[in-house]
């Protein structure tokens, strides 16, 4: 089986997914077509793509349901350089969210995160989990360097 996430965009879509490609190494653009059927030649446009290593197929068909908070793409970096230069990318002309979200300028949900947090949220110590999460909880863009401050206690 292969599993392909579905995007869903009002219009600006081939923009879109040339930005996410650029920014995302070993992404592609694998097809562009456009749908025929009974509105007009041309009306709803299809982009499929790789996105890292996750297909995805998007469409650009007009208003329908705007993105939303209940699909969000993560994408774990290894670097505070990588964190900042997504953030700033995905961001412009967005809404910049708490704890690492953001939404880019056509309304889709990110979470930009180091992969640094998901092995400090798993340390067995308590306290190290603890104050980390309290650390995340206050930020907006996530800072490798606060939180490994956070987790030293």
């Amino acid at each position: 089986m292969k599993i392909t996430q579905y995007l869903w965009f009002e219009k600006d879509m081939a923009a879109a997914i040339d930005l996410y490609t650029s920014l995302i190494p070993g992404s592609r653009i694998l097809s562009r077509s456009a749908l025929q059927h009974e509105s007009p030649v041309g009306s709803v446009s299809v982009i499929d793509f790789i996105l890292g290593d996750q297909s995805y197929t998007a469409f650009e068909a007009g208003p329908f349901d705007p993105f939303n908070h209940s699909f969000s793409i993560l994408i774990g970096c290894d670097t505070q350089a990588e964190i900042d230069h997504l953030w700033e990318a995905l961001g412009e002309g967005g809404v910049i969210e708490q704890c690492g979200w953001l939404r880019d300028r056509w309304g889709l949900c990110w979470q930009i995160v180091p992969v640094r947090l998901t092995e400090l949220l798993k340390d067995p110590d308590p306290g190290v989990v603890q104050r980390v999460t309290k650390a995340m909880l206050g930020m907006v863009k996530l800072d490798i360097e606060g939180l490994e401050a956070a987790a030293k206690g």
